[in-house]
């Protein structure tokens, strides 16, 4: 077995070389642009929003209270005839990304150490660079490549989006198994 303290150099390298890695994908090459779409009528849709809003929070459109609402004829009628919509809201305020930013490299973080306690349980010191790629490789694409699935099945996020998020998941997942590859304790 080996310590998270001897992995201490890989868990922090990875995270920072994911988090390059993910500005390069998000401002260089944008391929998830096109996954955003805007309304033609955006005043009137802040608007209506602005005023129905009563805290930040996820809002359903349409919205039932309970299973047994669900299923009455009114709210079969309004599914029926949508639109659906699941909307995140928050308080306006000027775009910032440091806080942001900063709860990503920490989410890196996270995966990293859980790569490292899967890894450093289950390979020794010494273990060969491709051992060692193929076990981390599969811990961090677990965390950073399979979290959008749900969104497809349950939100309604085209396949091609969540696809995309994959990809990006197996690229952070590669970027980090490679890091930890080179740096495993010898």
């Amino acid at each position: 077995m080996i310590s998270l303290a001897q992995l201490w150099l890989p868990i922090l390298l990875s995270a920072a070389f994911v988090f390059v890695a993910s500005s390069i994908i998000h401002m260089v090459f944008q391929w998830h642009k096109s996954d955003y779409k805007g309304f033609a009528n955006e005043d009137e849709v802040r608007a209506a929003l602005g005023k129905s809003m009563s805290a930040k929070g996820i809002y359903l459109v349409p919205y039932c209270t309970d299973m047994k609402q669900m299923s009455s004829p009114e709210m079969q009628a309004k599914f029926k005839e949508g639109p659906l919509a699941k909307i995140l809201l928050r308080p306006g305020s000027v775009p910032t990304m440091g806080k942001q930013l900063g709860q990503w490299f920490v989410f890196c973080l996270v995966v990293s150490l859980f790569c490292a306690c899967i890894g450093g349980h289950s390979l020794a010191v010494g273990t060969p660079y491709m051992n060692v790629f193929c076990v981390v490789a599969m811990a961090a694409f677990m965390g950073y490549g399979f979290y959008t699935i749900p969104h497809g099945i349950w939100w309604a996020q085209p396949w091609g989006a969540v696809l995309k998020d994959m990809l990006d998941g197996l690229i952070y997942a590669l970027v980090t198994a490679g890091t930890f590859g080179w740096l495993w304790p010898r």
